[in-house]
């Protein structure tokens, strides 16, 4: 028994769960991503959406599950409170006064705010888009 208490950490080694936030307008005001990978032995990764405008609402949406390696995340301002991810051919878009999610567009438009990658130790993370000069 203490052998299997000590391969535990193994075990859980290489699995993704984690999130990155996207803050908007302070702590009340955000959209967050998770992923989460169900066994270190999954090539897969499950992605979700959290937005948040508080005290308002707070919605979490099932984006997509994912290879692994393929897990990078668009994010686009695309109007008053109006987001747009992609991940390759995916596309979703949501709006943060009421928390929901809105219909897919025909084309993804607004401004890069910046990407939801997994980094090189596999932990979630946001990186914020370059501003023109």
């Amino acid at each position: 028994m203490r052998k299997l208490f000590l391969l535990a950490p193994l075990l859980l080694a290489g699995c993704v769960d984690g999130s990155a936030t996207y803050y908007i307008d302070g702590n009340e005001h955000t959209l967050t991503v998770r992923a989460m990978q169900e066994h270190f032995w999954k090539k897969d990764v499950t992605l979700e959406l959290v937005a948040a405008h508080l005290p308002d609402c707070q919605r979490r949406f099932e984006l997509a599950t994912l290879p692994a390696a393929d897990v990078e995340l668009e994010l686009f301002a695309s109007g008053e409170n109006v987001y747009t991810l992609r991940a390759g051919e995916l596309v979703w878009r949501v709006e943060t006064n009421g928390c929901t999610e809105m219909d897919e567009p025909e084309q993804v438009t607004g401004q890069p705010l910046g990407l939801f990658h997994l980094d090189e130790n596999d932990k979630l993370v946001f990186e914020q888009a370059e501003t023109p000069a």
